[in-house]
């Protein structure tokens, strides 16, 4: 009986969100609680990992039946290098699976679905930096959805790239002072040819952006759940996306 009433909530929050006037264009997810989620079921770390690997293909999924044209997730942070090699390798590997899987999948090429990868690449071994320019150079011609996932990943880092970068061209005399502004900040960010977050999600619990799209979730509607992302369901993720329809964005205003 729970699960005839759990796929009827499920159902009717799809519907909600599909008919609703406001629709998420972009969508970024904090993966985060694969740790803590094998903790709790007494499972390997390893393990929690590679089960949050693939939840990510279910909402790949998910995110393809909604129509949502860009979707951005936080898969590794500059921070999260040191954690012990022995995990990071466990890591590097499901990268590496993931990203030719996901280059070799047919839903993606039905789809066309561009995979990008932003971030330190220089920081990654060197077997993860052949899987993404595998997945990269085999989607490089679609258009119709964007993936993109953060490796290496931090915003503060990103964002000295870009000052560093104008602070180069001023230099050069390639930029005058009064030309610097947010949009010439925007056009030096890793995320340059894509449009803000919509909707950030955070999982597992924690309240905090952690070095995430800092410039670019200006404006962005922020959600909390205290699901850990290998339990993160369907019905998550609508839930997420009806709250975000039901609030006013002002933009500052």
């Amino acid at each position: 009986m729970g699960d005839v009433l759990g796929l009827a909530v499920e159902a009717k929050l799809l519907r909600e969100v599909q008919e609703h006037s406001l629709q998420v264009n972009h969508l970024a997810i904090i993966m985060d609680g694969n740790r803590r989620f094998a903790w709790r079921s007494n499972l390997a770390t390893g393990l929690g990992h590679r089960i949050g690997k693939q939840k990510l293909e279910r909402v790949l999924d998910w995110v393809l039946e909604l129509n949502i044209p860009w979707f951005t997730v936080y898969a590794l942070s500059t921070e999260n290098l040191s954690r012990p090699k022995e995990e990071l390798d466990v890591l590097f590997d499901l990268y590496v699976e993931g990203l030719r899987d996901i280059a070799d999948d047919e839903r993606i090429h039905e789809h066309k679905v561009r995979v990008n990868i932003i971030g330190r690449r220089e920081l990654l071994p060197e077997r993860v930096n052949d899987a993404i320019d595998y997945a990269e150079s085999k989607t490089a011609d679609y258009d119709r959805f964007v993936f993109t996932v953060c490796l290496a990943y931090g915003s503060r880092e990103e964002m000295i790239t870009a000052i560093q970068s104008i602070a180069k061209d001023f230099a050069a005399g390639d930029i005058s002072l009064e030309a610097i502004d947010q949009q010439a900040v925007s056009d030096r960010l890793y995320t340059a040819d894509m449009p803000d977050p919509d909707l950030v999600i955070r999982t597992s619990g924690e309240e905090r952006i952690s070095n995430f799209l800092l410039w670019q979730m200006a404006y962005s509607e922020l959600y909390f759940t205290d699901v850990f992302w290998p339990s993160f369901s369907k019905k998550d993720l609508l839930k997420a996306i009806r709250t975000f329809q039901d609030r006013g964005r002002r933009y500052g205003e």
